[in-house]
């Protein structure tokens, strides 16, 4: 059965979800804080995420950002009867579904069960990304250029990913380094600058190009 990531500081509605879920078949694993739910999510690498908007620390629309820059697990979000800016940024920002609390736990189980179900069905189309001679695997994290396999680092892998998934999207510094290390990391900009000399130097100059003034931009012809 499929493993659920709970991410809720509320400990009443955690519980309830928690021993429903499990007694469904799903395997369960909770966080309490928007931070421990992004430490939890790499550590447990769960199928599905439900996400409650409110938490300490980092908020849920936060937690779901970081999530979406190098994943895309199913994510639901629980959000507060009526807010519908929560909704419409959430599935902005690449929620698959939102749940209004209260809610019963036959709507979550079903919205789940549909989430997963097309999650299922088009894993194998996304798991793969290609453009001219480049091919990314995301999930056995492998780049090959011309059919040659190049090695990375975790951090340039991300980086030609987000690339890769956004081609002719000029992208600042500033959105690159929120994309992959988050808003909260200081992170210098120059650090986007040595990072795409790397990604350069390994899959070729022309892939990447400087917009002058305003960042990056991946060619995707």
């Amino acid at each position: 059965m499929a493993k659920v990531l709970i991410v809720e500081d509320d400990d009443g509605i955690s519980e309830f979800v928690n021993l429903e879920l499990k007694h469904e078949g799903f395997e369960t694993v909770l966080a309490k804080t928007g931070r421990e739910g992004l430490e939890k999510f790499e550590s447990e690498n769960p199928d599905i995420v439900l996400l409650d908007v409110m938490l300490p620390e980092i908020n849920g629309l936060e937690v779901l950002r970081r999530i979406r820059a190098k994943s895309n697990v199913p994510v639901i979000l629980e959000t507060a009867r009526g807010e519908t800016i929560d909704k419409i940024n959430g599935l902005n920002s690449g929620a698959d579904d939102y749940i209004a609390k209260p809610f019963e736990i036959e709507e979550l189980l079903a919205r789940m069960n549909a989430v997963l179900r097309r999650a299922n069905a088009s894993k194998s189309a996304r798991t793969v990304l290609k453009i001219r001679d480049l091919e990314m695997n995301i999930d056995s994290m492998s780049v090959t250029v011309k059919g040659v396999a190049e090695n990375m680092s975790k951090t340039e892998f991300l980086m030609l990913k987000l690339f890769m998934e956004n081609p002719e999207k000029v992208m600042s510094r500033d959105d690159i380094i929120d994309a992959i290390w988050g808003k909260d990391h200081f992170i210098d900009v120059n650090t986007v600058d040595v990072y795409v000399g790397y990604l350069r130097t390994k899959i070729g100059p022309d892939y990447i190009k400087t917009v002058r003034g305003a960042g990056y931009k991946f060619v995707e012809k």
